[in-house]
């Protein structure tokens, strides 16, 4: 009777608690690995989201119809109003993007994404962050940020752009949208996608 007692109380054997550890270890790397890429997803979509922000703001800019201040004398007329991007806006953070760390951006008059007019700059894009940002952000009007294998939207255009280097090393990460005005119709034509290099860098 002891002898049969003793069988029914058998535990697991070595392999089958090797196999149930092997086991557990893919599934741990499997969520690292998930964990990883949600988390650095979550950091891209500021990226997106803001240079979406930026050209949303840039295509409102060149809608805005602008107009020189004149004094008119009797019998005369003002000026037609026209449609203009805005002037090349200074990067932020002016020193290169974030090295795998936020940036706080500076919120004072003149300083960062608070500088510029009417008619250039951050001011005219009516554009502004004031939480710390992983990239740093970019406008240029009729030139390019620092990549070539996005659509060039030529001296007539403009690119809003963010460049980030999350894992700190030498390969920065792009996100650009670009757009260029028609000569020919006067009409602003915005790249239908963001032109995304490198986007987990």
């Amino acid at each position: 009777m002891r002898a049969l007692k003793r069988y029914d109380r058998r535990g697991f054997t070595l392999v089958e608690l090797m196999i149930v550890v092997a086991i557990i270890g893919v599934l741990a790397a499997l969520a690292i690995f998930g964990v990883r890429r949600y988390l650095a997803s979550a950091k891209t979509s500021e990226a997106k989201n803001s240079v979406g922000a930026i050209t949303r703001g840039a295509a409102a800019a060149f809608e805005r119809e602008t107009a020189a201040s004149e004094i008119l004398t009797g019998g005369n007329s003002s000026g037609a109003a026209s449609h203009s991007l805005c002037g090349s806006a200074n990067p932020v953070p002016n020193g290169g993007p974030p090295l795998g760390v936020k940036y706080q951006p500076n919120t004072a008059e003149g300083s960062d994404f608070e500088q510029g007019t009417s008619t250039a700059g951050w001011k005219c894009l009516r554009f502004s962050m004031t939480q710390p940002i992983y990239y740093q952000y970019q406008y240029l009007q009729g030139a390019r940020i620092g990549t070539t294998t996005a659509p060039d939207p030529g001296p007539t255009g403009f690119e809003a752009g963010a460049v980030g280097n999350l894992d700190a090393d030498a390969v920065p990460s792009y996100f650009i949208r670009g757009g260029t005005v028609d000569v020919a119709t006067g009409q602003l034509a915005v790249a239908t996608q963001i032109h995304i290099e490198n986007e987990y860098e």
